[in-house]
């Protein structure tokens, strides 16, 4: 195509190739931020900790990680969308930014055109517990009760538009029942009431709440996952326990901006998926609640689209808004 071009304008080209080649060769030439989108000491900061490390010493830059929280990950989520596209600033992000895109108006971003897909980082294992007074011992029970008490149980999730309150939207739209929706600044105050009976059931992510069904004080009917998890093999699915087709599954995922060179987004996914497949750091996220995947980029810029599709569907059914 270039040889269409006036000479001074293939020259230019030639020029733009070469120094985007470069830049591709020599990567990094700088530390690496990696930007995460939530408070320090969060799920996806600990992703973020257990990674940040090891994938500098196999950059051979020090990647730093940046926590810019606020509106649902919506803040540092920009930061991102707005930096260079050159691999130095990187996004770890979760299941609320694809949910965002139906759920928060007037989105600074469109995480479908202004990022760059890495990997999908790690799966979260989340369950659907209850308080152990609720005579129910499985979801099929579960069900059947909420039916026949519409808007009488009511679930704890981590804040209006939060993943953990999609799942119970989703459950709630699957199952036909009527249950009602108790918001939290968090995990902690959420589980505070669900021990105390305040709420009589979550959809969770286990690591939070796995002490307290050890010992007695609440009950896991089932995963909200796709598949079993590796960290509770004996517990069912939903879909297995009697809602055929149900998955909340919650991810983190790596993102740089639109228009990284290509063999940048390569790099940094050959290097994370080295790190993903090794024991110690499986062991690490899996103390977390969250599972290592290390998807490709092109397999996980379909997976994105799939879950803002699906995840929008959940949102108009719901009539779910966020203030």
């Amino acid at each position: 195509m270039t040889q269409h071009l006036p000479p001074r304008h293939r020259w230019l080209m030639a020029l733009l190739l070469a120094c985007g080649s470069a830049t591709a060769a020599d990567y990094p030439v700088k530390p690496v931020r990696l930007v995460v989108p939530f408070p320090a000491g969060g799920p996806v900061d600990i992703t973020a900790r257990t990674l940040a490390p090891r994938l500098g010493e196999a950059l051979g830059q020090r990647v730093v990680i940046d926590n810019r929280g606020g509106a649902g990950g919506v803040l540092g989520s920009d930061i991102v969308a707005k930096s260079p596209p050159d691999g130095h600033t990187l996004l770890l992000c979760t299941t609320g930014n694809a949910i965002n895109v139906s759920l928060v108006p007037n989105l600074p971003y469109d995480i479908r055109k202004d990022f760059a897909a890495v990997s999908m980082v790690a799966i979260i294992t989340s369950i659907l517990v209850v308080h152990p007074a609720l005579p129910v011992k499985s979801v099929k029970e579960l069900i059947a009760l909420a039916k026949a008490r519409p808007d009488a149980l009511s679930y704890a999730s981590t804040g209006n538009g939060a993943p953990t309150h999609l799942a119970g939207e989703l459950f709630k739209t699957m199952a036909g029942v009527k249950m009602l929706h108790v918001p939290y600044k968090g995990a902690a105050p959420a589980v505070v009431d669900l021990l105390s009976g305040h709420v009589q059931l979550s959809f969770i992510s286990a690591p939070g709440v796995m002490p307290h069904v050890e010992a007695g004080r609440l009950r896991v009917l089932a995963v909200t996952n796709a598949r079993r998890s590796v960290l509770l093999p004996q517990v069912p699915t939903i879909s297995e326990a009697g809602l055929q087709g149900y998955e909340s599954e919650g991810w983190h995922g790596l993102f740089t901006p639109a228009g990284t060179p290509r063999p940048v987004v390569d790099r940094l996914y050959r290097e994370l998926a080295t790190l993903l497949r090794d024991a110690k750091i499986s062991q690490q996220l899996a103390a977390g609640g969250a599972e290592p995947v290390g998807m490709p980029p092109d397999e996980f810029a379909r997976a994105l689209h799939r879950e803002i599709e699906k995840w929008a569907r959940v949102v108009k059914a719901s009539g779910m808004k966020v203030d």
